[in-house]
């Protein structure tokens, strides 16, 4: 029983390491894929690297985004494709996606195969050449803050002005870089902004410039210059031919499975998180190591995981997580009590917890910034905060439920009922009293008739070193209660004569 907990710390590093294991390999399988490509496909004098960006802007590509571009720049390619298809995310991680492609030195190409919503209208503005299939559309890049239970939450006059002309600023920058037209990419963002060439009323005021593939190829002034788009394909393999790339060799970035379940790791996050917490405290006001902290710890290595793979969490992070749980392991079982040990261990947890969620890229300083942590600070308090409600109701109404009643053995397995026991019959330890070793918040250990017991309260919290009395005996679970003292009346009573 007391090794458990170093077995479980032993399969959180075995689990993370198998991870990373599996990524190294499913890297390597795809630089064995491409040599085997190599050797099999016409190589002609160019060569192109396609980045598909497919689904929601958020954390997890960021990571699938950079290294794609990382590998593109050590392949030396002549070219860099993003075939795309999104409604859009998150504006930050869509700002560290500008920024990689702005380092990029060889042109890019972004080929609008459906949607490029939002988030990702901005990031086709960065790329250098757009390309659109059949009835694709792009635009409609205005910010929107998401209400925690889906839907759009409203935002005050002020705050909404801050963050709309923050992503102005952004994509007209981007305009400016591209030399693209400022007041169509304001148009995109703000609805108030009227876009007007050549006489001709592109996006009325008061509506949102979003663009059909049609008008967003239409050529306008002397030097018929194209709107957005350079033209209409009906797919990949025609805009290759039409660039003239249709024989160069290709490599493409294939996401692994391991970034895929990342992803959606990562997403629930929050939740893998809180039920973590709420798994650890019920293990901690129970005696022994059950399915509690066992789904506890499941949770907390899959919220790891899910960050490690995503390149948000690193081997730091996991090490002071490790370290953070062994020393509150050490404060519960090995020095009964809540000291130094244990506080550095809770803020060793939560600290790597907290510094897990910082979104990075490249280059950025070892400590977040208070931009950077606000919001791990929300998910953060969430989860401690969720927790902390789901304990609170399970240790009100999970007593009382008929699950409790099949999973908890209530009735004595006395002699009696034909039970027999290897060990001693602890029925006699009824009635007698022993003093607390360790603090009960219920569970800890209490010397009675000089041996050490394993004991539990009604839930009631007894400090170290007051004395108690066994009440009750369920196999090897002794509860005790508070001796109240005594009080001296001697000293009032009159002698007798």
């Amino acid at each position: 029983m007391k090794y458990r907990w170093m077995i479980f710390l032993g399969a959180v590093l075995t689990t993370l390491g198998f991870l990373d294991l599996r990524a190294d390999r499913d890297e390597e399988g795809a630089y064995e894929a491409l040599a085997l490509q190599e050797g099999v496909v016409p190589v002609g004098d160019q060569t192109i690297y396609i980045l598909p960006i497919r689904g929601p802007i958020e954390p997890a590509l960021l990571y699938v985004v950079r290294r794609g571009v990382r590998e593109a720049s050590t392949m030396d390619v002549d070219a860099i494709f993003f075939p795309m298809d999104t409604p859009g995310g998150a504006v930050n991680v869509t700002e560290d996606i500008i920024e990689l492609i702005a380092r990029m030195e060889m042109p890019t190409y972004t080929f609008v195969e459906h949607n490029a919503i939002s988030a990702g209208a901005i990031i086709a503005l960065a790329s250098d050449y757009i390309y659109m299939a059949p009835g694709s559309k792009i635009g409609d890049a205005m910010p929107i803050m998401m209400a925690p239970g889906g839907g759009i939450q409203p935002l005050p006059d002020a705050e909404r002005e801050k963050i709309m002309s923050y992503v102005d600023s952004l994509v007209r920058g981007i305009a400016q870089r591209k030399g693209r037209d400022e007041t169509l990419a304001s148009a995109m963002v703000r609805p108030e902004v009227e876009l007007i060439i050549d006489g001709e009323v592109i996006s009325q005021e008061g509506q949102l410039l979003t663009l059909t593939n049609q008008e967003a190829e239409r050529r306008f002034g002397e030097d018929q210059r194209p709107l957005l788009s350079e033209g209409t394909v009906d797919n990949f393999e025609e805009l290759l031919e039409l660039l003239g790339l249709a024989e160069a060799r290709r490599i493409e970035l294939e996401v692994t499975g391991a970034e895929r379940l990342a992803r959606f790791l990562q997403i629930i996050g929050p939740i893998l998180m809180m039920l973590g917490f709420l798994g650890l405290y019920l293990e901690f006001q129970s005696p022994g190591f059950g399915l509690p902290g066992i789904v506890g710890i499941i949770c907390l290595i899959l919220f790891f995981a899910g960050h490690h793979i995503a390149g948000l969490a690193g081997n730091e992070e996991i090490i002071l997580f490790i370290v953070g749980v062994a020393l509150i392991f050490i404060e519960v079982f090995v020095f009964p009590g809540f000291g130094i040990i244990g506080i550095t261990g809770a803020a060793l947890v939560l600290w790597s917890l907290l510094n897990a969620m910082v979104e990075r890229i490249p280059g950025d300083p070892w400590m977040p910034s208070l931009p950077e942590l606000q919001l791990p600070l929300i998910k953060l308090a969430g989860a401690i905060v969720g927790a902390a409600f789901g304990g609170i109701i399970l240790g009100r109404y999970l007593p009382r439920s008929t699950v409790f009643h099949r999973l908890v053995l209530e009735d004595a397995t006395s002699r009696e009922a034909g039970y027999r026991s290897s060990r001693e019959d602890r029925s006699t330890w009824i009635g007698k009293e022993g003093e607390t070793l360790s603090p009960l918040y219920p569970a800890g250990s209490a010397l009675i008739d000089d041996i050490r017991l394993d004991v539990i309260t009604r839930g009631d919290y007894i400090e170290a070193g007051q004395p108690v009395r066994v009440v009750e005996v369920h196999g090897n679970r002794i509860v005790v209660e508070s001796v109240p003292p005594q009080a001296d009346t001697s000293a009032g009573e009159p002698e007798e004569k």
